[in-house]
């Protein structure tokens, strides 16, 4: 090696032009503040309201399972899940080779794009659909197509899913329609009705993921999961977590509801052991302690109509949710109500990454919790 070489200091490399084209047209994912530095700093004083965390915490048969579980953890998890997947197979009247784990359901909406989307193909979301569905679409190089929302005064939909212009963007080369009921960011869901006719429009070519993320959440009359047209129509997909009803965003357990058939494709592309031991157990436990499930769902009903009655009340516009979170539009822009609230340890979550610039969404948490945001509000 010649002196001027050794002298150069270190070699760099343009990795974004080694990278695919999909992935050079990608952006990393922004998580926001760096929270687990904010613990530190801030301590107790700390009110996280960005993450649509539920406040509550988990149920204590989680701690004790994991507890009895760390031994093992020297060991491979099951690779198919199986203790997990009877107990939801069980749960939601499905059979196991139903379902697909997922380190969240982050990764099962990734993979579903993995598995069934190329350049070749388009992929059909709302405007205000959850970020992953756009992200999932240009990791596999589709083409996107971005369905303009419901307005910001529809009566009963505000910002949502348009169902039936979703219906009608669905192309020859469409292989996917993503949906998610109820939606984040906006809070937004539709009815049975509304679902069983948009389906009835839908080619059978074309799969339909539902994501239904805060679906626990939801209380109002003539809403019920995409998982009752599971027999009907084999290419509807349903995508559920246990972070947010289950309060278990920490481990990272989602699945997918599908067609066998479907199932059978997830499982060529999905990684080993791609849930761990400790998260595995961990659900279930979550998931048989129905008492501790509806005790979330009550206190979240609760506090999430005291919190919009609030913000109401100082002249704010809170959209209607069935979710646990609120989206709250400042009527200017937020980037200053955010940085407010910050100085007083408050954190929310900005919207201008979703085109709602004038907006925060805001997890409810407990009272305490929320009663510091209001009084942090400039």
């Amino acid at each position: 090696m010649s002196a001027d070489a050794m002298n150069s200091g270190p070699v760099r490399i343009d990795a974004v032009k080694l990278a695919n084209p999909a992935t050079q047209n990608l952006r990393a994912y922004d998580p926001g503040h760096d929270l687990p530095a904010l613990r530190i700093s801030y301590g107790e004083r700390l009110v996280e309201l960005g993450s649509n965390e539920t406040s509550l915490g988990a149920s204590p048969r989680v701690a004790e399972a994991i507890r009895q579980a760390l031994p093992d953890v020297f060991r491979y998890p099951d690779p198919k899940g199986g203790s997990l997947k009877a107990a939801l197979a069980q749960k939601l009247g499905v059979r196991p080779e139903q379902l697909t784990l997922g380190n969240g359901s982050h990764e099962l909406l990734m993979l579903i794009a993995q598995c069934f989307a190329d350049p070749a193909t388009s992929v059909v979301f709302s405007q205000y659909g959850f970020a992953v569905f756009a992200i999932a679409t240009a990791a596999a190089a589709a083409q996107p197509v971005r369905v303009p929302a419901l307005p910001a005064d529809h009566p009963t939909a505000p910002l949502g899913h348009d169902l039936d212009a979703l219906a009608a963007a669905v192309r020859a080369d469409t292989r996917i329609v993503y949906l998610a009921n109820p939606n984040n960011p906006t809070g937004t869901w539709f009815n049975d009705a509304a679902l069983d006719a948009f389906m009835a429009r839908i080619p059978a070519h074309v799969l339909v993921v539902m994501d239904e993320a805060y679906a626990e959440y939801v209380g109002v009359e003539g809403v019920s999961s995409a998982l009752r047209l599971l027999g009907r129509y084999p290419n509807l997909i349903v995508t559920r977590t246990f972070s947010k009803a289950y309060a278990l965003a920490g481990l990272r357990v989602g699945y997918a509801v599908s067609s066998v058939e479907v199932a059978a494709v997830f499982e060529r592309l999905r990684e080993s052991f791609n849930v761990n031991h400790l998260a595995l157990v961990g659900a279930e436990a979550a998931l048989a302690d129905e008492a501790h499930a509806r005790q979330i769902r009550e206190h979240t009903a609760t506090e999430r109509e005291w919190l919009a009655a609030q913000l109401r009340g100082r002249g704010l516009t809170v959209f209607p949710s069935q979710t646990n979170f609120l989206l709250v539009d400042f009527k200017r822009d937020a980037t200053a109500v955010e940085a407010e609230l910050f100085k007083h340890a408050v954190v929310v979550r900005p919207m201008a990454g979703y085109g709602l610039p004038t907006c925060l969404r805001v997890t409810v948490g407990v009272r305490s919790e929320n009663e510091r945001l209001l009084e942090a509000l400039p």
